[in-house]
């Protein structure tokens, strides 16, 4: 399964896989080993995409990662780190599976990439599209919301 994220050249608007996109994504996830919702915030420029963030509910989830950076425990009790070194990609390949339940989230909508057993291979990169497409994100990924909906907020540096 290949993403696209594109301006709808025109004839609709910024869409990841048919997902309306305004400021950035998230790519959202339950941790295999925490049990924890987490997701990487990424903005999108020149046909990349950048992670700028990461926000759980468990500060053991940043632990995860890593990767030096600045860590703040947020209001409401979630936890953000920003990358001292943001990575960008062209083109990112993931393995979802029905535990990890990756979810793709933009505007408080969401595009699930995962099967409804097993696992399964996801490219994730950019390109046009004009059929945008959207559903109600997952309960698993409420406690996360507050935050990808200030995207500016957690995308900027």
């Amino acid at each position: 399964m290949a993403l696209t994220l594109g301006s709808g050249d025109g004839a609709g608007c910024p869409a990841v896989n048919g997902l309306p996109v305004t400021r950035g994504f998230a790519l959202a996830y339950v941790h295999s080993i925490y049990r924890a919702p987490a997701a990487e915030v990424f903005t999108v420029a020149g046909g990349r995409f950048t992670m700028r963030a990461v926000v759980s509910v468990n500060e053991g989830v940043l632990d995860y990662y890593a990767v030096e950076g600045q860590r703040v425990r947020l209001p409401g009790g979630l936890w953000l780190l920003r990358p001292a070194e943001p990575a960008t990609y062209a083109e990112l390949s993931l393995l979802t599976t029905s535990i990890g339940r990756r979810t793709v989230i933009a505007d408080g909508r969401c595009l699930p990439l995962y099967p409804a057993t097993g696992a399964s291979e996801v490219r994730l990169s950019l390109a046009l599209t004009r059929q945008p497409a959207s559903r109600p994100c997952p309960r698993a990924f409420a406690a996360l919301q507050p935050v990808l909906l200030l995207e500016h907020g957690v995308q900027s540096r």
